[in-house]
């Protein structure tokens, strides 16, 4: 475990078998959790100022841009009839997200990420980015053995996106300056859980270091 939460607490988890490592593979790719303009930008109903997010996760993209690693962007988007209507069982709870609308510029990623045309878009209707969206058989069908996870929120759409991967068969790894929520109780709470169960909660110098010891495949190789 991390030492971030205390002695006892992590002494708990140990003894109960939680937070081992992960194995890092040498194909990962990195999924960009819901770091559009209506989670980064505090003037949107969902959002909050994720500016060290953005600007972390950024800095992640980039560095995996020389080894050839894939970068996977999901966004949450509703037709005028799901955000009106009561067909999206998890609007009733997170009625806020009604505001993500399909067209809308809170749906649009944060201008600020090096998003390029190359790049997936994934556009989901709940919290996490595998469920009821191609993204395992993307991955799969990109030879990618491990999950970089970022984005927003830690509580939310990161810690479902994480668990799915999980059981979706691709080791995680979840850089913490690249993943943000609205409170800090709740992004603690789960990143620690992340740590514990799902994945490795590791510092963005440790992703940059993993990503910079690639190495890049050749020009037109299959993955």
């Amino acid at each position: 475990m991390s030492g971030r939460y205390g002695r006892e607490t992590d002494d708990t988890y140990e003894q109960a078998g939680f937070g081992a490592p992960v194995r890092r593979g040498r194909r990962p790719a990195i999924v960009v959790v819901d770091l559009s303009r209506g989670f980064t930008e505090p003037a949107f109903p969902a959002g909050s100022d994720l500016t060290d997010v953005v600007s972390a996760t950024a800095r992640l993209i980039e560095a995996g841009r020389g080894a050839g690693v894939p970068v996977v962007f999901t966004t949450i988007a509703y037709t005028p009839a799901e955000a009106d209507g009561s067909a999206v069982t998890w609007l009733h709870k997170a009625t806020g997200m009604r505001t993500l609308r399909e067209g809308s510029p809170a749906v649009d990623i944060d201008p600020r990420l090096p998003m390029r045309a190359e790049d997936l878009l994934i556009v989901k209707k709940g919290p996490s980015a595998f469920f009821g969206t191609p993204l395992a058989s993307v991955l799969v069908g990109l030879g990618c053995d491990t999950v970089l996870v970022c984005g927003a929120t830690t509580s939310g759409c990161v810690r479902a996106t994480a668990v799915d991967a999980v059981q979706s068969g691709f080791p995680v790894l979840v850089p913490r300056e690249c993943v943000g929520d609205r409170a800090s109780g709740p992004h603690e709470a789960n990143l620690f859980d992340i740590q514990a169960k799902y994945g490795d909660v590791v510092d963005l110098d440790d992703a940059l270091g993993y990503l910079g010891g690639l190495v890049p495949e050749p020009a037109g190789s299959l993955r």
